[in-house]
């Protein structure tokens, strides 16, 4: 049956096939937009089972969901298996059907368009849930939390002239200082932020668009730039990144180079690698554990404390003894981390040439002057990826802290913090700010990573 539909799709003259594709693509559309609707309308399940029980003529069981409704888990599930079955298959139709379109023009035009025409379905979701928000966070750093201005005019003062001066005079933690445009309905002006003791602590652009009243600043950033509590935040995502990425490539490394053509090296791998089978909130659960502190006198059920205590020391409360507390979640993160390090450079440790090395011991070269002069300058493109592939990680640590201290006793890192002033302070532009340094920092990294891609013949 199939075959002999292909078999008149392909006989048909061009038009018609271009016709038939176009109508199936708007088909595929109609029914993924119905899904859409179908997965965000909570009741869409027990009316889809209750029509269909009434086609099949179970009416007893339409009339028990209808009484007494259905349970949230089977609507939950049904709403999954909606969204499942109408996502990949609907993607599938929906090359499918481009590609028919493509087919129907000439060769070189079909050369022409048909990359778009899969790639640019990727390069619209990429725009809608990646480059949006980030404008979208840019934008609300700079306007959010920046003047304790109102969102509107007073209805007293609209239609006035220099409405944002007057906005001004009525708050006593602003001063307007001067207007830049002044077009009836369109204001553009300056003002300072005053302080408690009556001095400017910031300054900010206030546009008026009708009845709207907008600042624009950069005070999310002075604050992240000045507060002590951000400070700490900085030092220790350095300490992080400094000995967090260091420890894992490092011991990564090691293992890899100790486990080359070790009889049982598989096995001995997997254990290593078995802590990346585990979340970042799971791995703090378990080493909250490991780290757990009760009074001197107390049975202690933490294995660090249990053991440091069997030498006759008193208990530690390590999570509260500062800077204690920050390594020893950085040892946490290089747990999870080796694991994935070891994994990438051993792959390519067994890709260097044998001839190199052989050459090298010909030469006279001992094992650390192989592995230093030989070994690590070979596999330095993979060392470069596992290390900014672990920065970026540890960049935006987040559960490790949360789950064993909250960002409390001196702990605190940037994504912690951020995560604080959005949904517990609801400064939403604080918040903001600290996502755009994230991204500016992580920029670098990636042009990094970039340009050694590109060294290996990558991308090129």
């Amino acid at each position: 049956m199939t075959a002999r539909l292909t078999q008149r799709y392909h006989a048909a003259p061009p038009p018609a096939r271009a016709a038939v594709s176009v109508v199936a693509l708007v088909a595929v559309l109609t029914v993924i937009w119905l899904a859409l609707a179908f997965v965000r309308d909570t009741d869409a399940p027990a009316r889809l089972l209750i029509w269909a029980y009434d086609t099949i003529g179970l009416d007893g069981a339409a009339d028990a969901i209808r009484d007494r409704g259905l349970p949230d888990l089977w609507s939950k599930l049904i709403i999954a298996l909606v969204a499942l079955v109408v996502g990949v298959a609907g993607i599938w139709a929906i090359f499918i059907a481009a590609n028919r379109i493509v087919d129907v023009f000439g060769w070189r035009w079909r050369a022409r368009i048909r990359p778009y025409v899969f790639v640019a379905p990727a390069m619209v979701l990429l725009t809608i849930f990646l480059v949006v928000p980030v404008l979208n966070t840019f934008y609300t750093s700079l306007t959010e939390d920046i003047a304790p201005l109102p969102a509107e005019v007073p209805e007293e003062l609209s239609g006035q002239a220099d409405v944002i001066a007057a906005v001004a005079d009525e708050i006593t933690a602003i001063e307007h200082t001067g207007n830049i445009v002044s077009l009836g309905s369109f204001e553009v002006a300056t003002i300072d932020i005053v302080g408690r003791e009556g001095t400017a602590i910031g300054s900010a652009l206030v546009v008026r668009t009708g009845d709207t009243l907008r600042a624009f600043g950069l005070g999310n950033y002075i604050w992240a730039a000045t507060d002590e509590a951000m400070h700490i935040a900085f030092r220790n995502n350095i300490l992080w990144l400094l000995f967090g990425v260091t420890g894992s490539v490092a011991i990564g490394l090691l293992v890899a180079q100790l486990m080359d053509k070790l009889r049982r090296e598989a096995l001995a791998k997997t254990f290593i690698f078995l802590p990346m089978a585990i979340s970042f909130v799971g791995a703090a659960v378990i080493w909250r554990f490991v780290y757990w502190w009760r009074p001197a006198g107390s049975e202690q059920i933490g294995l660090l404390n249990a053991v440091w205590t069997w030498f006759g020391n008193e208990p530690v409360a390590w999570m509260q003894s500062v800077p204690v507390n920050t390594f020893a979640m950085i040892v946490i993160m290089i747990w999870l981390q080796t694991g994935f390090a070891m994994v990438i450079l051993s792959a390519s440790i067994k890709a260097v040439p044998s001839e190199i090395i052989e050459a090298a011991r010909i030469d006279g070269a001992n094992e650390f002057q192989l592995f230093f002069r030989i070994m690590i300058p070979s596999i330095s493109p993979s060392v470069i990826t596992v290390s900014t592939t672990i920065f970026i990680a540890i960049l935006k640590v987040f559960d490790i802290v949360f789950v064993m201290t909250g960002g409390k006793f001196e702990t605190e890192v940037i994504a912690n913090r951020m995560f604080a002033e959005m949904f517990k302070f609801r400064n939403f532009g604080r918040a903001s700010a600290l996502a755009v340094i994230l991204l500016i920092v992580v920029i670098p990294i990636i042009v990094i990573n970039v340009r050694n891609l590109r060294r290996q013949g990558i991308g090129t």
